[in-house]
């Protein structure tokens, strides 16, 4: 299998990333290994976590996802995994992470405090990559810079990553290591997809110009690209149809967001462009995403092992001229259809 180097790092990951967020809560403990030994036999060997998860993020269930992640590593050779996991940000307009009382910061003691949380749960005594989860706006970057490059200078984490960002974030945080001497943001991991292009707007270009690479999130809008949500269905068991019967309206609101007329129409057009080409939605919708110089990894997600060969079948998918102006096409009709 091909491997990419993540940024200007010596992490070489395969194209797709086994994403964990579902361990835990959609899926159990069973489950969860069955998910990871299919990801591993197929020679996935990356795999990304937080110490947030499983989502919906609970007070009750934060960190579990890393206990049954870390249960699984030790039945594998450590060295064959490239393995990532991220500090809670703070909270933000949209979301009290309910960890540590609500009172996150991406500070030393929150910072030190996190990494160490999540070394016991996995049971390492390394991180290959350390993510910011979500940017702080109060904490000085050089602050959080500083604090970070002390887990790399210690040995407890390889390389940095940041996620959630924009493109002033990203240059700001890498222009402050670059100048003080202190570790970087190797990658940035980010929303994207057919249904949400804007990290091709400004971040794409910072990534090409400074060698950071993207690892995309949600490269099938969340399962809307599947096209399960639409002819006005909510499937049972689904993410955005559990978020609506939440009495939380900013879980309500990002529902709103994926599944809403513009994504339901143009995820439409999607499902016949892959029909044509012979391949599933979900198959193109992540080979898309892997398509872009500066992904390094696409990271996937799956409630049950069922549902991972449509993605995984992505990886000896190499899309088409004439399928990929396609999708363009579908683009100028709906450009943000997310919002």
């Amino acid at each position: 299998m091909e491997h990419r180097y993540i940024g200007r790092s010596g992490l070489r990951v395969s194209p797709i990333c086994m994403g964990t967020m579902s361990f835990g809560s959609w899926s159990d403990e069973k489950e969860s290994f069955r998910i990871l030994d299919i990801a591993y036999e197929r020679g996935i060997n990356f795999y990304d976590t937080a110490e947030v998860y499983p989502v919906p993020p609970r007070a009750e269930t934060v960190g579990d996802t890393e206990t049954i992640f870390g249960k699984w590593i030790k039945q594998k050779n450590r060295d064959s995994l490239i393995i990532a996991t991220k500090v809670a940000g703070a909270a933000s307009g949209w979301f009290v992470p309910p960890i540590r009382a609500g009172l996150t910061a991406i500070d030393r003691h929150h910072i030190e405090r996190a990494v160490e949380g999540s070394l016991k749960r996995l049971g390492l005594d390394y991180i290959d990559l350390y993510q910011v989860h979500w940017p702080d706006t109060v904490v000085p970057i050089e602050e959080s810079m500083e604090a970070l490059d002390r887990l790399v200078e210690s040995g407890k984490v390889r390389y940095l990553g940041t996620s959630n960002d924009d493109a002033y974030g990203l240059t700001k945080a890498n222009t402050v290591a670059k100048y003080e001497g202190l570790a970087r943001f190797e990658s940035i991991q980010n929303n994207f997809s057919l249904l949400n292009r804007r990290f091709l707007d400004e971040l794409a270009k910072v990534c090409r110009q400074e060698k950071v690479s993207l690892l995309p999130y949600s490269p099938i809008g969340g399962g809307v690209l599947s096209g399960k949500y639409n002819g006005g269905q909510v499937p049972a068991n689904s993410r955005f149809g559990e978020y609506l019967e939440l009495d939380n309206p900013r879980q309500r609101a990002m529902a709103d967001r994926f599944v809403n007329p513009g994504t339901l129409a143009s995820t439409e057009k999607y499902v016949e462009i892959a029909r044509q080409a012979g391949m599933s939605p979900v198959t193109l919708a992540t080979a898309w995403s892997m398509n872009f110089d500066f992904v390094a990894s696409t990271i996937i997600g799956a409630r049950t092992a069922d549902q991972l060969d449509e993605s995984l079948a992505a990886l000896d998918v190499t899309l088409s001229d004439e399928v990929l102006s396609a999708c363009n096409a579908v683009h100028k009709e709906f450009p943000y259809p997310m919002g």
